[in-house]
């Protein structure tokens, strides 16, 4: 094998330990917003919840089982977003992990549990061998200011999806484009479908190019297509591609399906 397709081979095991991890997408059990539980009381969650602007005011009796930081709580804590891996999140119960999270102000408490069903029945994904037609070169080219658009989510609701420039590459003879958001590492990301989607593949996919140099260059490398964390599990929210990142080509490449 090639160094790039065994370079692949080792992602790919990677990627399948992660996702299979005691704390991975596969545990997460549900996502529960506040604002649809006025009483401040989430089914099969012990305490009292509630949203107070920037912070969310959690009250428990020590014999509800919560612990804040490895203590048990009794009393009444304030909390900001979970932002670390899942393991590290503030709220425990038990083996569970209650992670805050914050969309355009409303407040979310998300359950991964590894015991989870979905983890216990997790066989693997399907995936296309590597492939180096399906890698090619690419150029990102920044905004003149970020731009944000509304586009659907997974959940069914729609909230904006912050977009940083466009990623330019030729793929099977194609010139072909996609709007890409930049994470704080500098890296590229992208939410994209394409003529696979929805029976072939997952109804859309993520591609995560590396870190652009001065110049703007990149790789895009469609082997490294991953499912989306909302095929995994229902409570994730996953932006739909926005307008102009369908491509009508169909790349059989990277990850597919769960298997």
């Amino acid at each position: 094998m090639t160094d790039a397709s065994d370079r692949w081979k080792q992602w790919h095991e990677d990627r399948t330990a992660s996702v299979s991890a005691p704390y991975g997408p596969l545990a997460l059990t549900g996502t529960h917003w506040l604002a649809d539980y006025p009483d401040g009381r989430i089914p099969d969650i012990p305490g009292i919840w509630a949203a107070d602007g920037d912070e969310v005011v959690l009250i428990a009796a020590a014999a509800d089982g919560l612990t804040v930081d490895g203590r048990p709580l009794d009393g009444e804590v304030r909390l900001g977003a979970d932002t670390g891996p899942v393991a590290d999140a503030r709220v425990a119960l038990g083996e569970r992990r209650l992670v805050l999270l914050e969309r355009e102000g409303l407040w979310g408490v998300r359950v991964f549990d590894p015991a989870a069903p979905a983890r216990r029945a997790f066989r693997g994904i399907a995936v296309d061998g590597h492939d180096p037609r399906w890698s090619a070169p690419g150029r990102f080219t920044r905004y003149a200011e970020d731009r944000t658009v509304r586009v659907p989510n997974a959940d069914g609701r729609e909230r904006g999806l912050a977009l940083a420039g466009e990623l330019a590459f030729t793929l099977a003879g194609r010139e072909l484009t996609l709007q890409a958001a930049e994470q704080p590492d500098g890296s590229l990301w992208a939410v994209f479908a394409d003529a696979t989607s929805g029976h072939d593949s997952f109804r859309f996919r993520f591609l995560h190019p590396e870190v652009p140099d001065a110049e703007g260059r990149t790789t895009v490398d469609f082997n490294r297509a991953v499912l989306p964390p909302c095929a995994f599990g229902d409570g994730f929210l996953c932006p739909f591609p926005p307008p102009g990142n369908t491509l009508d080509l169909a790349i059989p490449a990277g990850e597919r399906t769960l298997l």
